[in-house]
């Protein structure tokens, strides 16, 4: 009997043809007229996450319908797809951090981000190999401790297993911890047989004493169990081999007892006590360090001073290349306006491509790429050890004062490279109360972008440009820090009792065991996924926003240009703000990328006809002070840095994440708020004690 299967088990790449129908005859008559009839030959091209929709070749075009509407068409496999050499999905499932990520990578090469912390996979990751000439599609799941759905992205995972056809689901263990990859393991089993369960990083078991007798697993659940380390390629043929041979099954649900949750717990413990072999302390050095490092004692100050040494590698590693960068794009604009002369293109074009598009584009470029190539790849290093974690577990108490979840230490703390990134990673907070708080309080803390402005009016201002004058810098900027921290937590509670009334919902967080860091790993992910994906965004905003700058300084209407009219007209409000006109013309203009801030100020008050560079931090200090800068002037500037809207790409990142117009706009008002309350305080004070 010929094989027969729907057109959404069809494998990707693979095709055939048409043999029935089974809708209505309206549907039927629908399908006729795009081509589909029995007969036809239709080629599987791509699925949509969870397996719906369906896109598909007929008759030279592309089509795509969902899967519940491809069950009823029937097709007959053509031969590639029916022989040993068809291509195969696989799902990688697994609780959070035991290396599932690293072993998606490992086998594809796609580089998918990894961590050291809870919920960093939050959505589905998609790569594809070949394993002895078979094409294999490999989907990463969100971590998940349970085949059944409570977080957003458990549900996310839950989905994707349950809803995208597969050959075979590779269920990715903690050898250091088996008994809760256990407990996944049998829950999978219980919606398909065709399960391989792999123990990673059993390099680490070994040094801990930790051995697991895989052949006794796999006769007691009667699946392969492969024990691999993901960062030693050699050890993952045995398990594609063992994924191919489970695919060539049927599906279907294991060949086990119905159990309920208690029962599927106390199998666990059954297995793993029948086939491990487990020290009394598996971890004495996580131990160790977790007395220390989460005591009573130095918690606090472990923490300030990890932030105030991070800042201050930043900061001054930070300083040559930019300098560097700056000079170069300095040189390169200048080359290219005689280029222009010399060839008499109009003034005008020339203008506002090169002085305009390009030497702005070239500031952001220089005063960004090199903190950016600092911090990230220290941040990575901080998330690949496990010290985040413990960070959430420092400040849950003080985040459930203000009726927020500990894990939004973790979204801050993602915040001070980019705010977008900050609430994209509020996906972790299983409340939607807790979520919607993170959201909307993530830009009160400073990204990356801010921290050029923000060290160089502390060191013109306050600091000095000296050795020692550097290390005031950084502790004033870790003053800084704390202060939005602490700004933070009192608008996450002032909002915990008005528009997000509620309680704190229960605390779950795994603490990991510390694991030494992979150094090229975290030096390419940095680069790539955040470095680059932030500096690309950063590009493309202040391209236009360049551009509208040069409009504005180079227009002039009764001799002044539009900017010197836009800032006189807001004197008055800065004036109050404890500012100037041009000031919050600088920040209203550096919507799209905070990096710009500070140019757009200097420009102004230049009145030159292109985005300008300070030069020098000396230079910069004559030229605000002649402007009527004071220190009070520069602390208000401080303050309202560290206070004011979301950059563009943040506010479109926060209405992707909420779906709502109103929260989005109350995620640029707080900000706003608060910075416009500090900055009259201060200013109202000061004035009246003088």
């Amino acid at each position: 009997m010929e094989r027969v299967i729907s057109l959404a088990a069809l494998p990707i790449g693979e095709s055939g043809t048409v043999t029935e129908i089974r809708e209505d005859e309206a549907q039927r008559n629908r399908l006729a007229q795009l081509g589909i009839i029995p007969g036809t030959v239709l080629t599987c091209r791509l699925r949509g996450a969870g397996g719906s929709p369906v896109a598909f070749t007929v008759r030279g075009v592309t089509l795509a319908l969902r899967s519940s509407q491809c069950e009823h068409i029937l097709l007959k496999p053509t031969a590639s797809a029916e022989s040993g050499t068809s291509a195969r999905t696989y799902l990688l499932a697994g609780n959070p951090n035991v290396g599932k990520s690293t072993v998606f990578n490992a086998l594809t090469g796609m580089k998918q981000h990894t961590g050291n912390w809870c919920g960093k996979t939050v959505t589905g990751a998609e790569g594809s190999l070949r394993f002895r000439g078979i094409p294999i599609r490999l989907i990463d799941t969100p971590g998940t401790y349970s085949a059944a759905s409570d977080t957003a992205e458990e549900a996310a995972a839950a989905e994707i297993i349950r809803q995208t056809p597969h050959d075979c689901v590779i269920c990715v263990c903690d050898a250091t911890a088996p008994e809760r990859g256990l407990r996944l393991a049998l829950e999978l089993l219980a919606l398909d047989s065709r399960v391989v369960l792999c123990f990673n990083l059993m390099d680490e078991a070994k040094k801990k004493g930790i051995r697991i007798d895989t052949e006794a697993l796999s006769a007691a659940l009667h699946i392969p169990v492969i024990g691999i380390t993901a960062r030693d390629k050699r050890t993952l043929p045995p398990l594609l081999e063992a994924a191919e041979q489970v695919s060539a099954q049927a599906p279907g649900k294991a060949d086990l007892p119905e159990m309920t949750l208690p029962q599927i717990l106390e199998k666990a413990a059954e297995l793993q006590k029948s086939c491990t072999v487990i020290p009394p302390h598996p971890h004495p050095r996580t131990e160790a360090a977790d007395r220390l490092l989460t005591g009573k004692a130095l918690r606090i100050p472990a923490m300030l001073v990890l932030l105030a040494v991070t800042f201050w590698i930043t900061l001054i590693g930070a300083n040559y290349p930019s300098a560097w960068l700056s000079s170069l794009f300095s040189a390169v604009c200048s080359g290219l306006m005689q280029i222009c002369d010399q060839n008499s293109v109009p003034v005008w074009l020339s203008g506002a491509l090169v002085d305009g598009v390009l030497r702005g584009t070239g500031w952001v470029i220089s005063v960004m790429l090199p903190p950016m190539a600092i911090f990230f790849p220290l941040f990575t290093v901080l998330e690949d050890i496990g010290l985040l974690p413990r960070l959430a577990f420092n400040m849950d108490r003080s985040c459930a004062k203000c009726r927020a979840c500990g894990k939004q230490a973790l979204t801050m703390t993602m915040g001070f490279g980019c705010n977008a990134v900050g609430v994209t990673e509020c996906r972790i907070i299983e409340s939607r109360r807790e979520r919607l708080i993170a959201i909307l309080t993530n830009a009160l803390v400073p990204c990356n972008g801010r921290f050029p402005t923000l060290l160089a009016i502390i060191t013109v201002f306050f600091a000095g440009d000296s050795r020692m004058g550097s290390l005031r810098a950084a502790c004033m900027m870790t003053l800084l820090i704390l202060l939005s921290v602490a700004v933070t937590f009192a608008a996450s509670a002032l909002l915990g009792k008005t528009v997000l009334r509620g309680q704190p919902s229960s605390f779950v967080l795994e603490l990991p065991p510390y694991r030494r860091p992979q150094l090229r790993r975290i030096l390419i992910r940095s680069v790539l996924d955040r470095t680059v994906f932030v500096l690309w965004r950063a590009v493309m905003t202040a391209a236009p926003v360049s551009l509208l700058i040069w409009v504005c300084a180079n227009v002039r209407v009764g001799g002044i240009s539009i900017i010197g009219h836009l800032a006189s007209v807001l004197d008055p409000a800065g004036a109050l703000l404890g500012l100037d006109g041009v000031i919050l013309l600088a920040f209203i203009l550096g919507l799209p990328a905070n990096e710009i801030v500070l140019p757009v100020a200097v420009t102004a008050y230049l009145g030159t006809a292109a985005l300008t560079d300070y030069g020098s931090l000396a230079s910069l200090h004559a030229l605000l002070v002649s402007h009527g800068w004071t220190q009070l002037t520069a602390a208000c500037f401080l303050l309202f840095t560290l206070f004011h809207s979301p950059c563009a790409t943040t506010l479109l990142t926060i209405h992707k994440e909420t779906r709502s117009k109103r929260w989005t706009a109350a995620a640029f008002l707080l900000p706003v708020g608060i910075g416009i309350l500090l900055c009259t305080v201060l200013a109202g004070t000061v004035r009246i004690l003088t």
